[in-house]
């Protein structure tokens, strides 16, 4: 089970790292009267991140401009954007399986949306939430491993064959009346 975690976040942070912007910068070169070359230096701006916190500010407007989403959390990995939404909770499950639907319909017609995943699960909107504010503090690849943990073991089951039968005890059954 660690196997596949590593394996699992090793292709993640590598298809994270994989993402690197080309903005086509690349030195000029001048012929001085005297036949030498001078190289002139331009120094690439760092876009992708403030593109990158701008396109996650729009997908959560846009998701959050459909009726019935009280907020909306997004975070990108690679060219895919993962998208928790906040509903009421006392809307009835076919409801939430509608504005869902909607989010996903309305990212779908945005470019940067195209590639977007869309959840309605309180858990997994909040575990989104603490990605995003991790990234924000710098700490991208740390924030993400650790919810990626957190996200896996609640969904990775209990098998009764991985119990160490020396170091179980069983939960107290007697209950006293």
């Amino acid at each position: 089970m660690r196997t596949l975690l590593t394996i699992i976040i090793g292709l993640l942070v590598f298809t994270g790292c994989s993402r690197v912007a080309h903005n086509g910068a690349t030195p000029q070169q001048n012929q001085s009267p005297n036949g030498k070359i001078r190289a002139q230096q331009t120094v690439p701006e760092n876009n992708n991140k403030l593109q990158s916190q701008q396109i996650v500010k729009h997908l959560e407007q846009l998701a959050s401009s459909i009726p019935n989403v009280q907020h909306a959390h997004c975070v990108i990995l690679g060219k895919t954007a993962i998208v928790g939404i906040d509903v009421k909770e006392d809307l009835p499950r076919s409801r939430v399986d509608n504005i869902k639907y909607s989010v996903a319909e309305a990212l779908r017609k945005d470019p940067h949306g195209v590639n977007a995943v869309v959840t309605a699960d309180m858990d997994l909107d909040r575990r989104i939430s603490n990605i995003r504010q991790e990234i924000m503090k710098g700490r991208p690849i740390a924030g993400f491993a650790d919810e990626l943990g957190k996200i896996i073991g609640r969904i990775m089951p209990q098998l009764p064959k991985d119990i160490n039968a020396k170091t179980y005890t069983p939960p107290n059954t007697n209950h006293a009346k």
